[in-house]
């Protein structure tokens, strides 16, 4: 073997290490093994559900959420205001918000794993997980506060599935990166503060389950 292709083969080598010790990285400080749940009602088109079931959940008003927002990223109440300001004009009132944290690292491809509580206006809760894949040009990995509105969520069992990202929604507000997710009727809005470049790195999609799960898949 020549030198230039050893040195080749040993570049792709490092390449690979590095992408996979990033990744695992990011996965461990958040997320243990288990297996993914799938749709939780057995239900294969979840709006038709939801929209059989008859229930209305209750909504959050602005006050409300530029508290909740400003108390969990610790951000200025103004800067909380100017992005509920305009989720509000895009999207109306949301009927639940999550509150969590989340580790991503990426080498080009990389992966998004997350942590939280689904707060609905009733008093009803849920513990969930997110995972999912991301593209970009930055490398690196981070771990950081995340606040997701969740708009058309009727019954809380429903968060439980996948969500595509939408293309071209997102966006800066007052240094907080904001972008959406939509899948069957439920919009989900997440908040992050102090990801810099990583807004160019948008997740493809992310999956809500009931347990932890170090596939970001």
């Amino acid at each position: 073997m020549s030198d230039f292709a050893a040195h080749i083969s040993h570049f792709r080598m490092n390449w690979k290490a590095l992408s996979f010790a990033v990744l695992c990285a990011s996965a461990l400080a958040l997320t243990s093994c288990a297996t993914p749940q799938s749709n939780p009602t057995g239900h294969n088109d979840i709006k038709q559900a939801q929209a059989q079931s008859g229930q209305h959940a209750e909504t959050y008003n602005e006050n409300e959420l530029v508290t909740a927002i400003s108390t969990h990223l610790g951000v200025t109440s103004e800067s909380a205001a100017s992005a509920v300001e305009r989720l509000f004009k895009d999207r109306g009132r949301p009927t639940g918000y999550i509150t969590g944290q989340e580790g991503s690292g990426a080498v080009i491809i990389g992966a998004r794993y997350g942590q939280g509580t689904l707060w609905m206006k009733d008093g009803r809760t849920k513990k969930v997980y997110w995972q999912g894949p991301s593209v970009g040009f930055d490398g690196g990995a981070d771990v950081s506060k995340v606040f997701t509105l969740v708009y058309g969520l009727e019954d809380p069992e429903y968060i439980y599935q996948r969500f595509p990202g939408v293309d071209g929604s997102a966006y800066l507000v007052a240094g907080m990166a904001i972008n959406y997710q939509r899948a069957n009727g439920v919009t989900l809005a997440p908040v992050r503060t102090g990801v810099g470049v990583r807004l160019g790195a948008n997740v493809n999609y992310i999956s809500m389950t009931r347990k932890r799960s170090l596939i970001p898949l």
